[in-house]
């Protein structure tokens, strides 16, 4: 059938980017629910896990010294520091193994990385998940009641940034309701194996 990975189709590489707190991780999940094809690339962090998160699932939790050996060694294919203390990076690997062999992955970034991602993998595959309106993002981060009034201040701003950067994207999907945007992102999705350059 035509959703079947092989080697005479290079794999499809997805970047979902946007603000935090505007739903990728929702968004990611319900692709990979309705495509259990797809494969989740799991981000690197030296942040500490939050309440319910899994080492090796969510994250891969490294520390400092671990994660300034991977980005020596050229073993991320893009990192960040975000908030000025935390960093995130991309494992190269997994995500290299899994484009030679046909296989669709997803990876869930900033605008930083997304732009890391395009320079050396041109043919991602690049969405900017965004709010309907900073109100309702302030409003989503408030409501996850995990972060201080001054945490949320720093999101805000960073989003900003983050819609600055809006045009290096080739799709833009907005959020305003869960199903909806999941049928979006689907969409974007479906499109992109049907294109004739992935074959051949």
């Amino acid at each position: 059938s035509g959703t079947q990975a092989g080697p005479d189709r290079r794999g499809i590489l997805l970047v979902v980017a946007g603000p935090s707190g505007v739903g990728k991780g929702a968004l990611i999940r319900e692709l990979l629910r309705r495509h259990p094809q797809v494969q989740w690339s799991v981000s690197c962090t030296t942040r500490a896990p939050r309440p319910g998160e899994e080492d090796g699932v969510d994250y891969h939790f490294v520390s400092e010294a671990e994660f300034a050996r991977m980005c020596e060694q050229g073993e991320l294919l893009e990192w960040a520091l975000v908030y000025g203390c935390d960093r995130y990076g991309t494992p190269r690997g997994p995500v290299e193994q899994a484009l030679e062999a046909g296989r669709d992955i997803v990876l869930e970034i900033d605008y930083q990385g997304a732009r890391s991602v395009r320079a050396q993998l041109p043919e991602a595959v690049m969405v900017f998940v965004a709010p309907p309106s900073a109100t309702d993002l302030r409003e989503r981060l408030a409501g996850r009641n995990t972060e201080s009034d001054g945490a949320i201040r720093r999101r805000m701003r960073s989003a900003a940034v983050e819609f600055s950067h809006m045009g290096m994207f080739e799709y833009v999907l907005v959020n305003d309701e869960l199903e909806r945007a999941c049928n979006d992102l689907e969409a974007i999705y479906l499109a992109e194996r049907m294109r004739s350059r992935r074959c051949g």
